[in-house]
């Protein structure tokens, strides 16, 4: 992973983790609203920056689906690395498991990962570094299909107009009247 991808993420996750063990800013922003609507809420406590539980009461379904896109999307991550490392290593085009579907699973696998933790963290630091970072992966995968173009020619080329580049198609079946 270049230093790019590498840095944007580290900026995400340190995003991330400021919130939940700093001041956590969005509650701070949130605190006059809060008060109003919520006045038994003490808004500088760490209980109420789980703002789905302060909002909502317990809310068990949000983390529930969270924590399935995080572990789905790190599942992700490590399948399609599997594939790629052998693929590179014997100087092919990877193809089979996740990229049987997909282009760039292990960009998805990360957009996953972030979405996950988005909903079950809230925060505004997170909210606004997520677009920063999904833009960082488009424009990466453009590069690395660039990149795969001038190095596979023709192969690659059928590839892509065989398999999307971020969303799966439901079906297995005429794989090419499809978009990506």
């Amino acid at each position: 992973m270049t230093g790019v991808r590498w840095g944007v993420l580290s900026a995400f996750i340190v995003a991330l983790f400021t919130e939940m063990f700093g001041f956590p800013l969005t509650i701070y922003l949130l605190s006059g609203w809060l008060a109003t609507h919520y006045p038994v809420v003490d808004p500088f406590s760490y209980s109420a920056v789980r703002l789905w539980n302060t909002l909502f009461g317990e809310a068990y379904p949000v983390y529930a689906i969270s924590y399935v896109l995080v572990a789905g999307g790190f599942l992700l991550i490590a399948v399609s690395w599997r594939v790629l490392y052998e693929a590179q290593r014997n100087h092919r085009l990877a193809r089979s498991g996740p990229y049987s579907r997909l282009r760039h699973p292990q960009y998805v696998g990360f957009v996953l990962v972030m979405l996950g933790v988005l909903l079950a963290w809230p925060a505004l630091s997170t909210l606004i570094m997520f677009p920063i970072l999904l833009t960082v992966y488009v424009r990466l995968a453009r590069t690395e299909e660039r990149d795969s173009l001038a190095r596979f020619g023709d192969e690659y080329r059928q590839y892509m107009t065989t398999t999307p580049a971020f969303i799966p198609r439901l079906s297995r079946g005429s794989r090419a009247d499809a978009g990506s």
